[in-house]
């Protein structure tokens, strides 16, 4: 198929209807920037190619999604390219490195004043700690969904304070008395991560007790979502490093994203691609299908 059909993500130039000649973000627009890391994964590596997978499959993902009636060709989106790991072997310091050149691009924006929104790809769930962090400080009754097939709320993994599996307890650590939290799709953690997660009520254990909970949530109050892809079942996306059985499926997400398309929907991340492990190169399409989805419900409202 031609470019003008596809999604078209070239990193860092534009795509549609955004001109840009450098990393400048701009206002009123959605902003997609990679983050290709993997240092901290526990199990299989190469997520630190996720975000230039992403971007070379969609060239042939048509752009019209038939589940929104919504094209990308209407939508206003640049592609910023990939946050800097610097030239250090260190693992930590690549994380902090990317994480500071995220703090450079956007630390000075004010998100609700400027009209700007973000989506960031990874790389491992680690990557998402700098935007997370940076929607908590702006939006003080923030709804942050997480959805993966794991808690990810240990207090630091394998030595790594920040690690892939850490992530909801780091968030935790910027939370305020106005945000909530609300998981679904879990299936792997800890005995002492399951006890608090029930306890403080953020997991969901069935479809329609979290579809019906985001159906709650007030139109106007922003909710930004955290999504690992090994939330979906590994026999519809294997290409991720630590699959586990008894995921979901696509349509079921779709269901998801139609209600976001009702709510003040104001970010996102999308996690875990490790390309190489499919050598179909099927989890990179199902993957950017779902960006497809996700773009068009930060960039669109509905008719």
């Amino acid at each position: 198929m031609s470019s003008a059909n596809a999604i078209a993500l070239e990193a860092p130039t534009t795509v549609y209807h955004m001109a840009m000649d450098s990393r400048a973000v701009q206002d009123n627009a959605l902003h997609l920037i990679g983050f290709g890391f993997d240092g901290t994964a526990c199990f299989r590596k190469g997520t630190r190619n996720g975000p230039d997978a992403l971007r070379d499959v969609s060239e042939d993902i048509e752009s019209y999604s038939p589940y929104l009636d919504q094209d990308l060709e209407q939508s206003r989106f640049v592609d910023l390219g990939n946050l800097s790991l610097g030239n250090s072997d260190d693992i930590e310091q690549q994380w902090q490195s990317a994480t500071d050149d995220f703090e450079r691009l956007f630390g000075g924006v004010d998100l609700v004043k400027q009209g700007i929104k973000v989506m960031t790809f990874g790389g491992e769930h680690s990557i998402s700690y700098a935007p997370i962090k940076k929607y908590l400080q702006q939006y003080p009754d923030l709804v942050l969904i997480h959805l993966d097939a794991h808690a990810d709320l240990r207090d630091g993994y394998q030595g790594y304070h920040f690690s892939h599996a850490s992530i909801i307890r780091r968030a935790l650590d910027h939370f305020g008395p106005g945000h909530q939290l609300i998981q679904y799709g879990i299936r792997s953690g800890t005995k002492e991560e399951y006890q608090w997660m029930h306890a403080n009520s953020t997991i969901r254990t069935s479809r329609e007790s979290f579809l019906e909970d985001v159906r709650a949530i007030a139109a106007d109050r922003p909710v930004y979502l955290t999504l690992d892809l090994d939330y979906f079942d590994p026999s519809f996306l294997p290409g991720t490093g630590t699959p586990e059985p008894g995921g979901e499926d696509f349509h079921s997400f779709i269901k998801l994203v139609k209600l976001l398309s009702q709510k003040n929907f104001v970010g996102c991340d999308v996690v875990e691609l490790s390309p190489e492990i499919d050598s179909s190169g099927n989890s990179s399409v199902f993957a950017a299908k779902v960006v497809r989805e996700l773009i068009l419900c930060l960039t669109q409202k509905p008719a």
